[in-house]
Order: structure tokens, then C-alpha cells, then sequence
């Protein structure tokens, strides 16, 4: 069986690992632990292609250990029973286990208890493989007892040296020096995906020389690194939404286009802006959420791509309007009080009178009909009258609408002071 070009090419020591260097240069962690031979649990925290796999089988070589690997999609607890039958029987011999679980986040709470007494009791070597933040995804007991490794995805500079001894193993390529740069770019920094173009391309030349432009054409199109579910959409959504807050439309789209690519629902990212509108801007700009909820209808309408162009025009307008968080903060103050009191009625004279007893008990009595005294407002008081003093939750800024809204408020409150003296 043709063995594939990326295991070929595997590093066996951890100064042929390249893109990794905070970790494997001296100094690094894992430098420091081969070094002083103390093998410790770690979780290898990294994108797809950046060497985690690799790693883990140095690691075992570096203390002779004998290296099992399972996958977290295919194995259950009664393979890790048998991993620790294996490693007892070993452990007589003189030797250590060194166990591998690629995808550990993939287990639940029950397979990843399975370890625990295995780990503590320094019979297995654990070191686990996830792409995924290990916070979310490993329970706190399997944390407290392996290190947290975070690995990057591969510079273009490392991606160039894995590109040159692919060639030098090939035989080379028929690929202009630009055709190489964007080869290492449509990697997205993952080793294993490089290494699997190469292999294409050399399994069936082209003609003549490949330039940029005609590269594309002998490749499969690689999907973004994005993952709908994982830390990817969180990381990117979070993103987006602060590029909006911090009136950058240029990161606003980047990063819209970034999850779009990636096969983000457009709906979903519809409703976020929303948020974006009254979380954000609110009424600094009232036209935000109107120009938000068109977006999304469009969007609904039109599906994608041909919407997707709806989502960018309201993005880069929130990132550009004026940013408010009166109405936002001062909701969350006024809920935070209704709670405390909500036990506390309003006056009487807000409250309707259907019925002749209702009447009887002063319901609606004194009322005043604001729009129809002079100034289109009575000043009286809406609060239960139990609360002391009168909350003020709605502080307007001094940026966009909320000029005109400061100036209502200011308004209101001397016409209020004015009726409520005369009383």
C-alpha cells in the first residue's frame, strides 16, 4: 500500500517540527520535559494540519514509551479498558504507556472519567488532541491533571518549508514561484492539507507550468476553517459584532464574509445584527434597527448569495452609525428594580376602572389626559408611589439622535418640576 505523502514526510524529533517553535524550541514546554525526562498529561489545543498528532508521537519516543492511539469518534470506555489491561501488562516489563485520544473532546463526561485513576495513579500518559476549547469541551477533573498545550495553525513561512521538502520528495512541481505562494495560501495554515495538494498534483502533472490563475482548475476547492458549531462561530461572531461596535465597517465585512464563506446560516447572522442595532446604537440611531430587519426580509427573500450583499450593506451602516447604550443599560436597571418591587402596585389614578367598585376604590380618579392639557403633558406621577425618589434609567448621549432625545428629556423634566410645584 502506497504510504500517503503527509505520513512520509511525519518529523521524528521535535527540531523537524516546524510552525511549533514556542513549544519545541529550547525553552519551550515540550523541549523543557523531554529534556528533563518528566513525562506529563497534556491536551494539544490546535486547528486542523498544525502537527498535534505528530507531537504526541515524539513525546512517546522521547521517553520510550509504548504510544496507543485511539479516536474519541470511533472508541468507547471498554477500549480504554483494554488500553489499561494493555498498559499494566506493559508497566511489569518496565515500560510506559503513552495514550493518544485524537478528537478527546468527542468524549462525554463518562469516557473521560474512565482515565482519571489511570492518570492520577501515573499508569497511562494521557495526551489528548482537540480542536475544540478544551474549557467547554473536557470536564474540569481531566484538566487539573493534564497541561494545556495551544498550538498554531502554520505561518506562511513554515507552510514554505513544508511545501520545499514535499518537493524535494516529489520530485518537484510544475508551478510558477507565485502558483507556490498561493498554493501555501489556500492551505489556511494547516500542514496536512498542503501536503495532500502536493500529492495531488503530483499524482497527475499538468502540461505546461501552473500559474496562479490556472492552479485552482487542478485542485479540489477547499472549504473555509470554520466549524458552525464550535469555537470557530463563536470566536468569529464575537468578532464581528465588535467590529461593528468599534465602527470599523472594513473588519465588519471581513469577518461577515469570513462566517458566509464558511457556510454560516444568513438568518442567523440577520438576527445579529439586530442585536448589534439595539444593543449598540439604539437610539443614537434610530434608523438602525428599521435598516437591520429589512436586511434580514431581504435576506429571507432572497436566500443566498444574491442576499448576502443585504447583510453587508447593514453591517457597514451599524459600524458607521453612532454607538448608545442608554436604552440597553438603563432596561437592564429598570428590570433589575421591577424585580425588587414587584410587589408594588401603580397609583390609582393610571389604573382603569371597568367596574362601578373599581370606581368606588379611587381607580382612575385625578387622572389628567396629557395630550389634551396645554403643554400636551401633565407631569404627573407614573411610579408606585412607595418608591422613594424617581429612577432615572434612560441617559441619553451626546452623539447622533440621542442629541435631539438628551434635549426631550431635559424638556420634560423642567415642565415636570413645573407642574408638580404648582400641585
Amino acid at each position: 500500500m502506497t504510504q500517503p505523502l503527509a505520513a512520509k514526510l511525519r518529523p521524528t524529533s521535535l527540531a523537524e517540527v516546524v510552525g511549533q517553535e514556542h513549544l519545541t524550541a529550547e525553552g519551550g514546554v515540550l523541549a523543557r520535559l523531554v529534556a528533563a525526562q518528566t513525562p506529563q498529561s497534556l491536551i494539544l489545543w490546535g486547528p486542523p494540519g498544525c502537527g498535534k498528532t505528530t507531537l504526541a508521537q515524539i513525546y512517546a519516543q522521547a521517553f520510550g514509551a509504548d504510544f496507543v492511539q485511539l479516536s474519541a469518534v470511533l472508541a468507547g470506555v471498554a477500549d480504554v479498558r483494554k488500553v489499561v489491561d494493555q498498559a499494566q501488562t506493559v508497566a511489569g516489563l518496565g515500560r510506559k504507556t503513552l495514550l493518544f485520544v485524537d478528537e478527546i473532546h468527542r468524549f462525554n463526561k463518562s469516557q473521560q472519567d474512565a482515565f482519571l485513576p489511570h492518570v492520577e495513579s501515573g499508569l497511562l500518559t494521557l495526551v489528548g488532541a482537540t480542536t475544540e476549547n478544551p474549557s467547554f469541551s473536557l470536564n474540569n477533573a481531566l484538566l487539573s491533571r493534564a497541561q494545556v498545550l495551544v498550538l498554531k495553525p502554520l505561518d506562511e513561512a513554515a507552510l514554505a518549508r513544508v511545501l520545499a521538502h514535499a518537493e524535494t520528495e516529489v520530485g518537484g512541481l510544475l508551478l510558477t514561484d507565485d502558483a507556490r505562494n498561493v498554493l501555501v495560501q489556500m492551505a489556511h495554515g494547516d500542514a496536512r492539507s498542503l501536503l495532500n495538494m502536493v500529492e495531488t498534483l503530483a499524482a497527475q502533472p499538468p502540461p505546461d507550468v501552473l500559474s496562479p490563475e490556472t492552479l485552482s482548475s487542478y485542485l479540489p476547492k477547499r472549504m473555509a476553517n470554520y466549524d458552525k458549531g464550535g469555537d470557530w462561530h463563536y470566536d468569529l461572531i464575537s468578532a464581528l459584532h465588535k467590529s461593528v461596535r468599534g465602527s470599523d465597517p472594513d473588519a465588519a465585512l471581513y469577518y461577515l464574509a469570513r462566517m458566509l464563506e464558511g457556510g454560516e446560516d444568513g438568518m442567523y447572522l440577520a438576527r445579529r445584527l439586530i442585536r448589534m442595532a439595539v444593543e449598540d446604537i439604539g437610539l443614537a440611531d434610530p434608523q438602525a434597527l428599521p435598516l437591520a430587519v429589512a436586511a434580514q426580509q431581504a435576506f429571507h427573500t432572497m436566500g443566498s448569495p444574491e442576499g448576502d450583499l443585504a447583510l453587508a450593506e447593514v453591517a457597514v451602516y451599524l459600524a458607521l452609525a453612532p454607538k448608545s447604550i442608554g436604552v440597553y443599560e438603563g432596561f437592564g436597571q429598570a428590570r433589575a428594580l421591577a424585580k425588587q418591587t414587584a410587589e408594588l402596585a401603580p397609583p390609582k389614578h393610571i389604573v382603569n376602572a371597568p367596574t362601578k367598585l373599581m370606581k368606588e376604590l379611587g381607580h382612575g380618579e385625578g387622572y389628567a389626559y396629557d395630550p389634551a392639557t396645554a403643554d400636551g403633558f401633565s407631569g404627573q406621577n407614573y411610579f408606585p408611589p412607595e418608591m422613594a425618589g424617581r429612577p432615572a434609567f434612560y441617559r441619553p448621549v451626546e452623539r447622533g439622535f440621542e442629541r435631539e432625545m438628551h434635549k426631550r428629556l431635559a424638556y420634560f423634566a423642567k415642565l415636570r418640576q413645573q407642574k408638580q410645584g404648582k400641585m
